[in-house]
């Protein structure tokens, strides 16, 4: 349901902006000229190219896919997990849950539960940990980095478009009129779509990606004291407890109830 909500967040946006347009009396040949969405695009994903490198471009599209259709943790299941091995663990010892690991998802829970299993100490475990979510961390805000700059490029992209629309009417002052009225629309159209293009598709993205890294991190956060429990030996009930303590609001109320 989120990530049709998000679909469908865009698609209002779109018809809000453009079906106001259109009952004024606008026109869509006006509003789609083609000059000027190569200024404002092309200029943009130029700028990205040059700031970021071709490879990081050529990752647009999948990190778009990302943002709207994003991963899904299931915190509660891992949870439920996590006190089901500390159950077996304290009977059997904690080799035991070596073949189960199978059923948790996430690489990074699993790669801890093998490190405690093999006899690291909860300190190395830790260290491990902080290192991977660190590097995680840096990653995603590299890529969350490229379209708050896109957010930052298209307006003033929009602005060169409009600029070079008003250089051009000026330029052909005192010529046929159809022709001025022409580069008029190219220069304020350009702006439009600089505008648009940065609120409503590169910043949202942005944020999006921002709430995709918080959920991960907070998987990852859960996981490491999910398995610091589990190596220490901590009674289930006392694991769980503390562990739902990390959800949400509501999604306590819902494991409690």
């Amino acid at each position: 349901m989120r990530k049709f909500g998000s679909v469908n967040g865009l698609v209002i946006g779109f018809l809000a902006i453009f079906g106001a347009y259109f009952l004024e009396g606008g026109s869509l040949k006006a509003l789609f000229l083609i000059p000027p969405i190569i200024i404002v695009f092309g200029g943009t994903f130029a700028a990205v190219i040059i700031g970021f490198g071709f490879d990081k471009f050529m990752r647009i599209g999948s990190l778009i896919k990302m943002a709207y259709f994003p991963k899904q943790y299931n915190l509660g299941g891992l949870i439920e997990i996590f006190v089901e091995f500390s159950n077996r663990s304290r009977k059997e010892g904690l080799l035991s849950v070596e073949k189960e690991l199978g059923r948790i998802e996430y690489f990074f829970c699993q790669k801890l539960i093998r490190n405690a299993i093999d006899g690291n100490d909860p300190d190395s475990i830790l260290y491990l940990a902080e290192i991977e979510m660190k590097s995680m961390q840096e990653r995603h805000y590299s890529n969350i980095q490229i379209f708050s700059k896109m957010g930052g490029y298209a307006p003033t992209m929009g602005i060169l478009g409009t600029v070079m629309g008003l250089i051009m009417t000026l330029a052909n002052a005192g010529g046929d009129p159809n022709h001025l009225i022409k580069n008029i629309a190219t220069a304020f159209i350009a702006t439009l779509w600089g505008v648009l293009s940065a609120n409503l598709i590169w910043l949202p993205i942005s944020d999006k990606l921002k709430k995709c890294h918080q959920e991960e991190k907070n998987m990852m956060e859960l996981s490491l004291q999910g398995v610091l429990a589990l190596q220490s030996g901590e009674i289930p009930t006392v694991m769980r407890a503390r562990l739902v303590s990390m959800l949400p609001q509501k999604e306590q109320e819902r494991m409690m109830s």
